[in-house]
């Protein structure tokens, strides 16, 4: 690199050959008639298909809120825990964290797949809508103890003092459900359903001329899903 690119700390990083060009995209192809008119059952389709080619942690997702009036967007991973004919569903504190302090101000969201083994993309834009505590109980009663417990003794995004602060919390909620199997699910925690308007299934392909289609929903009483290609 010359004197004068000096200050790139990172500059076109490539594929695996170390090469400077970008890795190319060439295990498979995507056309319209791929695709069903739902996307939900596209994307249940995809998700099964990842599953069953070994796509590690499919469920793994960026979800992206905003905060208004300043714009200032955030974005993190987290894990679809659920998906039905009305959305896409994850799981969080809703109090103390960054996403809840967004979503209370703007109650969009977006999220993107990534399935690096596949080559392919999905990206989901839409409203939010909370679980009510009793849908919320459901999923929360599959995980295992600590992370229950884990949910009522976390203040999410809050600043902590030392790790031991977080024990001590964790040792005190352990002492309030001791010898109780049943937890409940804290009320500043449960479901986040993301309302699509918006999905995008994207495959990769060659010299960045991807192919992508994009699932919109009309308006009106007999609303239905158009699908368009977009330009790469």
């Amino acid at each position: 690199m010359s004197s004068k690119d000096s200050s790139k700390l990172i500059f076109a990083p490539g594929g695996t050959d170390a090469a400077p060009q970008a890795q190319q995209y060439t295990k498979g192809n995507l056309e319209l008639n791929d695709l069903v008119d739902d996307p939900f059952k596209q994307f249940h389709s995809w998700f099964d298909h990842a599953r069953s080619q070994g796509v590690h942690q499919p469920e793994t997702v960026t979800f992206s809120t905003a905060e208004l009036p300043s714009g200032k967007v955030s974005a993190r991973m987290v894990y679809l825990k659920e998906l039905d004919d009305r959305g896409f569903v994850i799981y969080s504190n809703w109090a103390t964290s960054r996403k809840a302090a967004d979503v209370a101000s703007n109650p969009h969201a977006a999220l993107t797949f990534w399935w690096h083994e596949l080559e392919r993309q999905v990206r989901v834009e839409g409203k939010v809508e909370r679980l009510t505590s009793e849908q919320s109980q459901i999923y929360y009663d599959t995980r295992i103890r600590g992370s229950r417990i884990g949910a009522w003794a976390s203040e999410q995004s809050k600043a902590l003092g030392s790790r031991e602060e977080l024990e001590q919390r964790v040792r005190d909620v352990e002492t309030r459900f001791n010898g109780r199997e049943k937890i409940p699910v804290p009320d500043f925690w449960g479901g986040l359903r993301v309302l699509p308007d918006v999905i995008e299934f994207w495959q990769g392909r060659e010299s960045r001329l991807h192919d992508r289609f994009y699932y919109t929903k009309s308006e009106g009483p007999e609303s239905r899903w158009e699908i368009q290609r977009l330009s790469p």
